[in-house]
């Protein structure tokens, strides 16, 4: 049996992947020398990475740090073996990077290289993708562009929308992480290091398709993806939500459904509304509107469209 090393570990996490990924880490018998992530909110530290670091007998130290290139000498002085990013809003400084004794290590939600970035779920609902997958990365000055130590694929079902891809990233992506302290405890040389090919890449910012506009002369698929991407309920969305125009009103669209069933109407035009929602036309098949926000209040479709009339593009 092949001898083990103790590991000192420190953990860049913010939120629910944090926190899953720290239960785990603590189950491994290894020292985390401490936890980086935001303070926790009044209104979420019952749930936060500070509160459940906290309980666990961690110290909790700043996120914000790993933007200090001094921070560096911190990280040498505690001989950190390995620093684990998980769903961090910070940049590590590429000097922290080169302290840490064998590496570091972000989980990316999204399948690299071809989906690197902000947003991978979102983008990859709005494209219609049906499988997805979580990637372990070495991290380099370049985001998301270091060599892959672990991938792991899974299906994207019909019903997922950003929240609960994010939530299977995070499914996929802890175990990872465990299989990966479990080699570098045994041999740091056997980490897995698969370099990207990076004209296959592609990046995203903060850019939203179409600037949030939605467009009824799209196919009915592509309606409903985007309004699916677009869908981060119960928490904000950062794309928003796909905005059409209802009398000189901007309406946006929050759930809505295909039919499968064609339509001879112009695009826009609204048909049959009731109580599961209003028909909305557009380049191929009705699209179903379930649910709208109006001048800031959600409301039921069929409360406000009338059949016969049209609901403009955004604008």
């Amino acid at each position: 049996m092949s001898q083990r090393s103790k590991l000192r570990i420190l953990l860049v996490g913010e939120e629910s992947a944090g926190a899953q990924a720290l239960n785990a880490i603590a189950g491994t018998g290894n020292d985390i020398v401490a936890v980086m992530t935001s303070s926790a909110s009044s209104a979420r530290r019952n749930t936060s990475l500070a509160t459940v670091a906290e309980q666990l007998g961690y110290d909790v130290w700043p996120a914000h740090l790993v933007k200090d290139p001094e921070f560096a000498h911190k990280v040498s002085s505690e001989r950190v073996d390995l620093i684990l990013n998980v769903h961090s809003r910070y940049i590590i400084e590429e000097l922290i990077l080169e302290s840490v004794r064998i590496g570091a290590f972000n989980m990316h939600p999204g399948p690299l290289p071809e989906y690197a970035g902000l947003n991978c779920v979102s983008w990859a609902l709005y494209r219609g993708l049906t499988s997805y997958a979580v990637t372990l990365h070495w991290m380099v000055r370049e985001i998301d562009a270091g060599d892959i130590a672990y991938q792991r694929a899974f299906p994207i079902e019909m019903d997922d929308t950003p929240v609960s891809l994010t939530h299977k990233c995070v499914k996929a992506g802890v175990p990872l992480i465990l299989e990966l302290i479990d080699i570098t405890s045994q041999n740091p040389a056997a980490i897995p290091r698969s370099s990207q090919d990076l004209t296959r890449r592609e990046y995203f910012g903060k850019e939203i398709p179409d600037g949030g506009r939605l467009s009824w002369t799209r196919q009915a698929g592509e309606i409903v993806n985007f309004v699916r991407a677009c869908d981060y309920a119960p928490f904000p969305s950062p794309w928003g939500l796909p905005r059409a125009t209802w009398e000189d009103r901007e309406v946006s669209i929050m759930k809505a459904d295909r039919t499968h069933q064609k339509c001879d109407r112009p695009p826009g035009a609204i048909g049959r509304c009731d109580q599961s929602g209003a028909l909305i036309a557009s380049a191929d098949e009705w699209v179903s509107v379930r649910q709208l926000k109006l001048d800031g209040r959600y409301v039921k479709p069929q409360a406000v469209l009338k059949p016969g009339l049209q609901l403009q593009d955004g604008i």
